[in-house]
């Protein structure tokens, strides 16, 4: 199986966002309203450090995820990579589509200067901690979030 890793353009958000709601957590917090997220896409589009890939298979799109390059000035000015809404067509899970996927972008972080990738995840994806972790990602910090609605 030969997934082809790309960046999204606007015309893929709909296959997107089937890719976010085709999830246990998406289903209940993503819309299907393609339009309430293109502004957003447009603004990670423009922005250098920021892009949405898309993995393909026979031209459809099968995966995605989030990949932004973050400048800190701690870790004697690390650069670092995020990565997050990673999500595969559930009908394709365990089929290594993953491992090439962290592949791709472990490829894309080393092209930009970064000396690390991280990532966070929801505490009930159990199967995505073991997947991260067969991948040498390492539970090394606690995170928080704030709702500020």
């Amino acid at each position: 199986m030969s997934v082809t890793f790309r960046d999204a353009t606007e015309a893929d958000v709909p296959a997107i966002l089937s890719l976010l709601i085709d999830d246990k957590l998406g289903a209940t917090r993503e819309s299907t309203r393609s339009d309430a997220y293109l502004p957003t896409f447009r603004e990670i589009e423009a922005d250098p450090n920021n892009t949405v890939i898309v993995g393909e298979l026979d031209g459809e799109i099968i995966a995605t995820y989030h990949l932004t390059f973050i400048a800190g000035l701690s870790l004697s000015a690390m650069r670092r990579a995020q990565v997050e809404g990673v999500r595969v067509a559930s009908r394709l899970r365990g089929q290594s589509i993953g491992e090439a996927m962290f592949a791709d972008a472990e490829q894309r972080s080393r092209a930009a200067g970064c000396k690390l990738m991280q990532l966070t995840m929801n505490k009930s994806r159990t199967d995505s901690a073991r997947f991260y972790e067969r991948l040498g990602f390492t539970p090394s910090h606690i995170g928080y979030k704030r709702d500020l609605t």
